[in-house]
């Protein structure tokens, strides 16, 4: 079956403190989030055979690889403090993993959560849109387990061949140089900032977004993974890269109103929204 967004990479079993789990990662978050605003969806991924992907991916197509184990983090919060640990790692996926059918994709979204495909990766696309998340890039790990920050080595290659990189501020930890390797490594960087919307970076100019006002965040999980999605469906559609934030914008701020993907608004609702209120768009300089 054709499809119209390919994410690759792996689901994560996100550990709760009663020692049950919960389906994560941006391959899931994202490819749930396309198929909610209409988008026929596909995720390549690994998991152990315990993970009922299709249950938990309900009209998302997968193509899953053995694992003898799903990639799988804890959090240890201490007040506003995070720690985090990866408690088992999934192997990689290489380009030869993923499905003929679908490598013809017209958007392929690289989502690494921890190291599992390489960026290059992107190369083997060229007729595709290619956006990707980097936090799974941005982190490493050390012999225990705990999780740490760490740059991007030589992104200028590394991203050589995507056109659009969606990640946070907390992605890199504040870390100022890491964020301008990232966004001067590609054509279009988009850098999210919570409640005061986005940075967006494209054609050696800076423009800021701002955000729809949120009365109530219920649930801020996978809001930056919509966010991406959102961006780029948006993009490939129109082309207009400040529309595509205003439209991402949206589509987050809606999502985290709500619990999981259920609160992930259409396409309608968002246009809906955006054809009788306008997110304030403003030029900035201090971040060049």
């Amino acid at each position: 079956m054709n499809i119209d967004y390919l994410v690759i990479g792996n689901i994560t079993k996100d550990m709760q403190p009663d020692g049950s789990w919960r389906l994560g990662g941006t391959g899931a978050y994202s490819a749930l989030a396309a198929r909610r605003m209409g988008y026929r969806a596909a995720l390549v991924t690994r998991a152990d055979e315990n993970v009922p992907l299709e249950t938990l991916l309900p009209g998302v197509q997968v193509h899953r690889l053995p694992a003898d184990v799903s990639t799988t983090f804890e959090n240890i919060y201490n007040g506003n403090a995070r720690t985090q640990w990866l408690k088992a790692w999934a192997p990689p996926i290489s380009f030869e993993d993923i499905p003929p059918a679908w490598r013809d994709a017209p958007i392929v979204h690289l989502g690494p959560i921890a190291q599992e495909c390489d960026p290059r990766m992107a190369v083997h696309f060229p007729n595709a849109l290619v956006g990707a998340t980097p936090q799974g890039w941005l982190r490493a790990w050390d012999d225990e387990g705990r999780v740490f920050f760490r740059p991007l080595a030589n992104p200028a290659e590394a991203l050589a061949h995507i056109d659009a990189l969606v990640f946070s501020l907390e992605d890199v930890q504040g870390n100022r140089n890491a964020l301008h390797a990232l966004v001067n490594a590609v054509p279009i960087a988009v850098v999210t900032c919570a409640d005061e919307g986005c940075l967006v970076f494209a054609e050696g100019e800076t423009w800021r977004v701002h955000a729809r006002p949120v009365a109530h965040v219920v649930d801020p999980t996978g809001a930056g993974d919509v966010f991406a999605t959102a961006f780029f469906l948006r993009y490939a559609e129109c082309r207009d890269i400040l529309d595509a934030a205003r439209f991402a914008n949206v589509a987050a701020s809606f999502a985290v109103e709500g619990v999981g993907v259920e609160a992930v608004p259409n396409r309608e609702r968002i246009h809906a929204w955006l054809a009788e209120q306008t997110l304030p768009i403003e030029q900035v300089v201090e971040w060049r």
